[in-house]
């Protein structure tokens, strides 16, 4: 006999203040850094960085 509990998803809202912020890390200058820990500028040019599509390169 299986439960009725394991055959609905639960529905589970939070709210802002209950939420947890996601750490970002990065590769930079050949190690790793927390996002929270760039300067301006840095953060600038990782939201301006173009990530390489395998899909796309092929000739």
């Amino acid at each position: 006999m299986q439960s009725t509990l394991m055959n609905k998803p639960a529905n589970i809202t939070l709210s802002d203040d209950e939420r947890q912020p996601c750490e970002i890390w990065t590769r930079v200058m050949g190690y790793h850094r927390p996002m929270s820990s760039f300067n301006i500028g840095k953060k600038g040019e990782f939201h301006e960085r173009k990530y390489f599509s395998e899909k796309e390169a092929r000739l």
